[in-house]
């Protein structure tokens, strides 16, 4: 199992660094597949569970729309968002109208339209923050500061995790590891800020720094928890098995989903 977990994060993460890297199309392309494969997880988890039949295929164009919505303001001088959720909520109520099993029609509405929101329209703001001013300097801070997060919360959980933290959301998370992923956070934050600052000449107050690194390991923490929660109403134990040692792809997006939207609003508005 662990073993899995290394070998899965030291293939995924250099792929994932070259994507941002390199920018546009190869971020953008990231982001969507992340969206697809994460939606796809997500309506398979609801279908299972008998307790909703999502518009799957629907769903899945839905979620990708919503996280690729920021390139048309950037690219073509258009927001795309109005008119993907007016026309995916008036096709989604005609397709539940249309399908057999109307006893469903609430539950297997709402859960499409929650899974296209859920993870494609919060992914899509990691691309709202690659188009910042130094958007790759902002995208690499924030995702590395998350791994660095995830590492530390699993691996001191996992060595001297007692207390449990919310046990009847997720029993295998404990207070040392959540403590364990913020200092991870606070360090790798610093760490990650003085490469940027060293060969791509970001700059941040130090203060800032430490602050972010604590707001990423909260909203980190509290989208595996939200995602837990899910999976825990659900009777699933993982989203998938698409990374060995990891889960499903959704497993790790969790802490994603929630981060984006903070950094990159604390960069809009704080930073300016």
């Amino acid at each position: 199992m662990l073993t899995q977990r290394i070998i899965t994060a030291a293939v995924a993460l250099p792929l994932i660094i070259f994507a941002v890297w390199f920018g546009d199309p190869y971020f953008s392309l990231f982001i969507a597949a992340a969206s697809a494969v994460g939606a796809l997880e997500f309506y398979r988890m609801v279908s299972q569970s008998g307790k909703g039949y999502p518009l799957t295929y629907f769903g899945l164009l839905w979620a990708v729309a919503l996280a690729l919505s920021p390139l048309g303001l950037h690219y073509l001088n258009i927001n795309l968002l109005p008119p993907i959720i007016s026309a995916a909520v008036m096709l989604s109520l005609l397709g539940i109208l249309l399908r057999p099993g109307r006893e469903t029609a609430f539950p297997d509405w709402t859960w499409t339209a929650g899974g296209a929101l859920y993870i494609g329209w919060l992914l899509g703001y990691w691309l709202n923050l690659n188009l910042l001013p130094q958007g790759r300097e902002w995208v690499y801070l924030a995702l590395l500061t998350i791994f660095a997060n995830d590492s530390g919360a699993y691996f001191i959980g996992r060595r001297w995790g007692k207390r449990k933290l919310v046990p009847r959301i997720s029993p295998g998370k404990t207070w040392e590891g959540a403590l364990g992923g913020l200092l991870s956070s606070l360090g790798g934050a610093a760490v990650v800020f003085l490469l940027l600052e060293r060969f791509l000449a970001f700059s941040l107050p130090w203060w800032q720094v430490i602050l972010l690194g604590f707001l990423i390991s909260l909203f980190a923490q509290l989208g595996d928890l939200v995602e837990s929660l899910l999976k825990r109403n659900l009777g699933a134990k993982d989203a998938g098995n698409l990374l060995p040692g990891h889960g499903g792809a959704l497993d790790r997006l969790d802490s994603l989903i929630f981060v984006a939207p903070v950094v990159y609003y604390y960069a809009l508005w704080i930073i300016g």
